[in-house]
């Protein structure tokens, strides 16, 4: 059974009474499949009702489900001869942001992405998806690398945000996030990127200014966390629920404002509950993008890039 969030505690109990009789029923002959079937249509009905009214809190508390697929999971199913490139060539490898060489679906690509970690050791090891300067540097890296042999590059965003340690400023976050904007907006490569569960602030958007943004349905994608956001404004996070309907965080929010091209739908349940079924959903839109956008001349695809960054900040978005 998945692990459940605080407002799925009706389904949580539906479905635990649903194993305890399935338990029964295996260990003796009780038949008791009509009450298990009328059990099951119930759950699947609340967690159809649940799922179909989301508050932006609770997207975000399910984009942070640690049993949604990790950048890992993606490679695993996704890649073929995935070789990882490690390293600056300036300070150290940041384990927060994994890149490298593969096949995607018969495309030589380049792919980077965030990594937050399965258990509290890997978590602890890409200390939970937020990257340090030598992180944002190696993606810089491997994206020149791309541009250099004509390579496309997908890049998969999951990160609270940058590392915002004292020694990650000392050694100039700011100036690393900005030097992999840059490169994003400069290289003459197709750029898809593709936001799989948290997009946060700088640390996002520095693998995320490509030609086509696709985010997965129950993602969010924000300048800040809503508890950073309610910390600021009313000084306590216990205003984060009201932070996150302020931030229009959510993916038909942002689909609406244009931020971010296309929504890529997830399982019934979150991706959590299905996460082949989201991992092969999230491929095929992936595939599609990079196929439209192969067609096009490499000055053409990065003047089309800059515009659409360029278009948001001159205010055109409302």
């Amino acid at each position: 059974m998945p692990t459940f969030l605080e407002f799925e505690k009706p389904i949580a109990e539906l479905e635990s009474k649903i194993e305890e009789l399935r338990h029964l029923s295996d260990a003796g002959d009780i038949n008791i499949a009509e009450e298990v079937g009328r059990l099951q249509a119930k759950a699947d009905r609340l967690l159809r009702q649940t799922y179909g009214r989301l508050t932006p809190w609770q997207k975000t508390l399910v984009a942070r489900h640690p049993e949604r697929p990790h950048f890992s999971d993606y490679v695993q199913a996704l890649m073929e001869d995935f070789t990882p490139l490690a390293g600056d060539r300036a300070f150290a490898d940041d384990h927060a942001i994994v890149g490298g060489l593969g096949r995607f679906r018969d495309h030589s690509i380049v792919l980077i992405g965030h990594e937050k970690g399965q258990d509290t050791a890997s978590r602890v090891a890409h200390n939970f998806g937020m990257a340090r300067p030598e992180g944002y540097r190696k993606a810089q890296r491997l994206m020149e690398l791309a541009d250099r042999f004509r390579l496309p590059v997908i890049t998969l965003v999951d990160t609270p945000g940058a590392y915002p340690g004292v020694d990650a400023e000392a050694r100039g976050q700011a100036q690393a996030i900005a030097r992999c904007i840059e490169t994003c907006l400069r290289i003459r490569v197709p750029l898809v990127s593709a936001i799989i569960g948290e997009g946060g602030s700088g640390g996002a958007i520095a693998l995320a200014a490509g030609n086509r943004v696709l985010m997965l349905e129950h993602a969010v994608y924000s300048v800040i966390s809503p508890e950073g956001c309610a910390s600021i404004l009313w000084r306590s996070a216990d205003q984060a629920k009201e932070a996150a309907e302020a931030l229009k965080l959510t993916a038909d929010d942002l689909l609406r404002l244009g931020v971010i091209d296309d929504v890529v739908p997830e399982p019934l349940g979150g991706a959590h509950r299905a996460r082949a079924q989201t991992i092969n959903a999230l491929g095929d839109a992936l595939e599609a993008a990079l196929r439209e956008l192969k067609e096009g001349d490499p000055a053409t695809l990065r003047s089309r890039r800059r515009e659409k960054f360029l278009e948001m900040g001159e205010g055109r978005l409302s």
